[in-house]
């Protein structure tokens, strides 16, 4: 890729999110009152700020679908385009030591940009009457905390020595309740 192109990407990206915050903050500000100045969650987001209005939040919620919708929609089209020819570029290899290897790069990513996503579309893409504050706060707390742990995990288990390890750990686990 070239480092023009990679500029466009991120000025398209940095332009997309500002514009979308701009425009999430009009409707936002339009917004006549709210049951109380205090968030019932971890952070100052969108999605909790709308639950907590007096007034008809439809079209901001609607707003927030869309955009949400679009964001994801383009995301994931430019993620699997480019996987595609990465499996094509796999499938012509002509190590199978070296697909394999590359497979399993691939699959750790897959992995985590799909428990990713899934999660961010749970948390936006869901009708507001019928959800929780609670089950926003679980949603919002696996995609900024246990999502980024979960790469970890993913990404060293590719690891020799770490499955080793961990492949010692679970069975001297398995060993001590056989024994007891």
């Amino acid at each position: 890729m070239s480092q023009k192109l990679c500029a466009k990407l991120v000025s398209g990206c940095y332009l997309l999110a500002s514009v979308s915050a701009l425009v999430h903050l009009c409707f936002i500000l339009e917004i006549p009152g709210y049951k109380s100045n205090v968030i019932n969650h971890f952070f100052c987001d969108l999605s909790p700020t709308l639950k907590s209005a007096c007034s008809d939040v439809t079209v901001n919620e609607l707003l927030l679908f869309i955009v949400v919708s679009f964001n994801e929609v383009i995301t994931i089209t430019i993620i699997l385009t480019s996987y595609l020819f990465i499996l094509i570029t796999i499938l012509k290899m002509c190590s199978a030591e070296g697909r394999c290897k590359a497979f399993s790069t691939c699959a750790s990513h897959l992995t985590v940009i799909v428990v990713f996503h899934e999660t961010i579309l749970f948390f936006y893409c869901q009708p507001s009457p019928g959800t929780s504050l609670d089950i926003d706060k679980v949603t919002t707390v696996f995609y900024t905390e246990v999502i980024p742990m979960l790469d970890l995990l993913i990404y060293s288990l590719r690891n020799k020595d770490v499955k080793e390890a961990l492949r010692k750990v679970v069975d001297s686990k398995m060993l001590s309740r056989v024994l007891t």
